[in-house]
C-alpha cells in the first residue's frame, strides 16, 4: 500500500474510535422552588 492510503486509513481509524468513544453525560441540578410559603405568626391582631 502507498503511504497516502495508509495515512487515510489511519486517520479514518482515529476518527472512528473518537466517534465511538463513551460520551460523558452532563448533569444539571436545579434547586426546587417551594410550592407554598408558611404564614408568619405576628400576634393575634397585628
Amino acid at each position: 500500500m502507498s503511504k497516502s492510503v495508509r495515512g487515510i486509513l489511519a486517520l479514518g481509524l482515529v476518527v472512528f474510535v473518537a466517534a465511538c468513544a463513551q460520551q460523558e453525560e452532563e448533569y444539571v441540578v436545579v434547586d426546587p422552588q417551594p410550592i407554598t410559603t408558611e404564614p408568619v405568626y405576628t400576634g393575634k391582631y397585628k
